[in-house]
């Protein structure tokens, strides 16, 4: 039994370093994010996304990492120093983000909007709305919909609701993305929505 739970830990934690290194930096590419970029990973967690993020736009880019919990973001402060990434601004906050107008080049919210209800979503979007540059790409990866380990606010929401949701923030859908990418801690299949700021 201790052996069992010992190879799922050290799957787990391989999994999860391949992701913070090659693979979540090309994952990233595959999904838009660019050298030079400046990015806002929407409620960060541990930065799963927001450390190969990092990597990716390099030291000409940079990235923001939002999130409303104290712990967690203590926990990336400390794989942030670790790894000496100076191109990372952690930020507690929550949807009224602390961020100038028209300055992000990029925002992922992954994992996330299943914690809120309607009306905290269109201020959400409002906010990544006002944050982003025109024609900036605002990447969602809406998993706990109805269909995909429903949980939380989304347990009864389509796919198409949220397309909805987001188009009617005056985004415009400009493509689906199957992917494997990390949730939690382990691979996942998920369908990445990126909208686009903008004509």
């Amino acid at each position: 039994m201790w052996r069992k739970a010992k190879d799922n830990f050290l799957m787990i934690k391989s999994g999860l370093d391949r992701w913070m290194g090659e693979e979540g930096q090309k994952f990233l590419k595959e999904i838009g994010v660019r050298k030079g970029q400046t990015v806002l990973d929407f409620g960060c967690g541990e930065g799963h996304y927001t450390i190969p993020t990092s990597k990716v736009v390099g030291k000409s880019g940079k990235i923001y990492a939002l999130d409303k919990n104290e712990d967690i973001l203590d926990m990336l402060k400390i794989s942030v120093n670790q790894a000496s990434l100076r191109n990372i601004e952690i930020i507690n906050g929550n949807s009224r983000m602390p961020i100038k107008s028209e300055s992000i080049d990029f925002v992922l919210c992954y994992d996330v909007i299943h914690y809120v209800n309607k009306k905290e979503r269109k201020e959400i979007y409002g906010e990544v709305y006002r944050v982003l540059k025109e024609g900036g790409l605002f990447s969602v990866y809406p998993k706990h919909l109805r269909g995909d380990d429903p949980i939380m606010e989304l347990a009864e929401v389509g796919l198409e609701n949220i397309v909805k949701e987001i188009e009617e923030s005056c985004f415009i859908l400009k493509n689906k993305i199957l992917k494997r990418l990390i949730h939690d801690d382990h691979y996942n299949e998920g369908l990445i929505l990126n909208f686009r700021k903008g004509g």
